[in-house]
């Protein structure tokens, strides 16, 4: 880890705070783990409690301070309790209601944002000397770049997903929503000296997208999760295990991956090997089991268990013999995640088991997979590729471990929390020293 001393005082500024029930919260949580109190703060406009483990000094920002953001919510959450319908997987087949919620969202978030005195006033007694934000919307553009400027300090942006492609990409506000996420775009871009990406795919884009350096940051692993695990320990042959083979997934059931679930569900029902059955235990967020719940009811070799908390997460994924990663073949949705490297890939290959990988080969996620040697991916949308690899790995014992092997070897040397951390100082530091440079 650097030395105290070379840590900047960054102020994050974003939608969602530090924790450990997001997959931002998390990888804020784990980038920035170890960072001196005094040299880290965060801006957030979410309500949700943050976590005090990493950062602990806030600034909640008052929704009143973008009013009609505010109102606008306020009638959403009260004429639409369930809150916004789930993005459907055909564009052309929304419905009116998620069509107007487009809108409003658009509305709300494009609505005038006031700085409030108290805040400039805390940023000043902060000092920063970066403002580190993962922006994901005009609003959050508008209120990182505000601070930046108001504190003469560089921006450095974090890019989770392709979303600058996708937001607003419908035309939303006769196309309004998409002129002021590009405009804000720009000043974001004016305002940082390099930025950061979720993947080195994206980092390689961004940097001929925006014609400024861009360097790969995703979710990094504590030290412990590589305690207790034994490279090269035979598994146990499925032949002689009671329960069959267990397909672990772990994660939410949005942006189509529920379909994906489904299909690796359908193509375990076809499994003719003289193996014992596999099954496919889900674990996800308490919403989404319920409302995709109907789109496993035919599929009895899926089990929806429950949402588990970020403690368990690595007993869960250990106690599996294959893990799944999805995602969705719709093109728009492919659009949105082909550049993102999910929170949970990391976990999974620290975790030391082999992944079974289901979604268009051409996306990062997929490809750190097979970059990492650590599973089998099917890239084709059809039930018959997933059978032949499920009784592949399901056959082959020696295999599993094979990748499992692998994948844990690659998380500790590319996504251990101690070399990403450390390095994550260093890019940080970088930045805030040649603004240091550039004021004398």
């Amino acid at each position: 880890m650097a030395d105290v001393s070379t840590y900047p005082r960054v102020l994050v500024v974003g939608a969602e705070p530090f924790g450990h029930t997001t997959g931002t919260g998390i990888t804020l949580s784990n980038l920035f783990g170890g960072w001196p109190t005094d040299r880290l703060a965060q801006v957030h406009l979410t309500a949700r409690a943050p976590s005090t483990d990493v950062c602990q000094h806030y600034f909640p920002l008052d929704p009143r301070s973008a009013p009609v953001d505010y109102w606008t919510r306020r009638f959403v959450a009260k004429g639409a309790p369930g809150g916004p319908p789930a993005p459907a997987a055909n564009p052309a087949a929304r419905s009116a209601g998620g069509r107007m919620w487009q809108h409003m969202r658009a509305v709300a978030d494009l609505s005038p944002l006031v700085l409030p005195r108290q805040l400039l006033r805390w940023t000043r007694r902060y000092r920063p000397e970066v403002v580190y934000s993962v922006l994901g919307s005009v609003r959050v553009m508008r209120l990182a770049c505000g601070i930046a400027r108001h504190c003469g300090v560089p921006l450095v942006p974090h890019f989770m997903d392709d979303w600058p492609t996708t937001l607003y990409a419908d035309g939303e506000l006769l196309g309004l929503g998409r002129r002021a996420k590009e405009a804000n775009l720009r000043e974001v871009v004016r305002l940082s000296r390099s930025g950061l990406c979720i993947s080195t795919p994206m980092a390689d884009e961004y940097r001929r997208r925006y014609r400024i350096p861009f360097a790969a940051f995703m979710n990094c692993v504590d030290g412990a999760a590589f305690a207790g695990y034994r490279a090269g320990a035979r598994p146990p042959d499925p032949r002689s295990a009671e329960g069959g083979v267990e397909f672990v997934y772990a994660g939410g059931l949005h942006l189509g991956r529920w379909a994906s679930l489904a299909r690796i569900g359908a193509a375990l029902e076809r499994i003719v090997s003289p193996l014992p059955p596999a099954r496919l235990t889900v674990y996800a967020p308490e919403r989404d089991l319920e409302h995709y719940a109907s789109a496993f009811a035919d599929l009895p070799a899926v089990r929806l268990a429950r949402s588990v908390g970020s403690t368990e997460v690595l007993s869960i994924l250990r106690s599996a013999d294959v893990l799944v990663h999805v995602e969705s073949f719709a093109p728009e949705l492919v659009r949105y995640t082909r550049l993102s490297l999910s929170t949970k890939i990391p976990q999974y290959l620290a975790a030391g088991r082999p992944i079974l990988g289901h979604g268009p080969g051409e996306l990062a996620s997929m490809r750190h997979i097979v970059t990492a040697d650590a599973g089998l991916v099917v890239g084709e949308e059809k039930v018959e590729p997933l059978v032949r690899r499920i009784e592949q790995l399901c056959g082959d014992p020696l295999l599993r471990q094979r990748f499992g092997d692998n994948g844990y070897s690659y998380a500790k040397v590319r996504h251990s929390r101690q070399e990403v951390a450390s390095a994550f100082v260093a890019q940080l530091a970088q930045v805030a020293g040649t603004a240091r440079e550039g004021a004398r």
